[in-house]
């Protein structure tokens, strides 16, 4: 039962899920950034809930973005 194309096909799902939970960390950061929250802490919410829990929570109790402008002396 050692068939070498059921081997690729795990590595090229394993590397998928990987890159997609690294995308998720770095966007979530970003995103917490761009609403005026820490993306640290964001990205350690997402890293150790499990994911993609965590992207979830995050989704789910995120600030609404903030007007541009608004608050800032022109």
């Amino acid at each position: 039962m050692n068939n070498p194309a059921l081997g690729a096909i795990e590595l090229v799902l394993l590397l998928t899920v990987v890159l997609l939970w690294l995308w998720s960390v770095i966007w979530a950061a970003r995103d917490a950034r761009r609403r005026g929250k820490s993306g640290f802490l964001v990205a350690l919410l997402v890293i150790f809930l499990a994911w993609p829990l965590g992207l979830l929570v995050w989704l789910i109790f995120r600030p609404r973005l903030r007007e541009p402008g608004v608050g800032r002396f022109h």
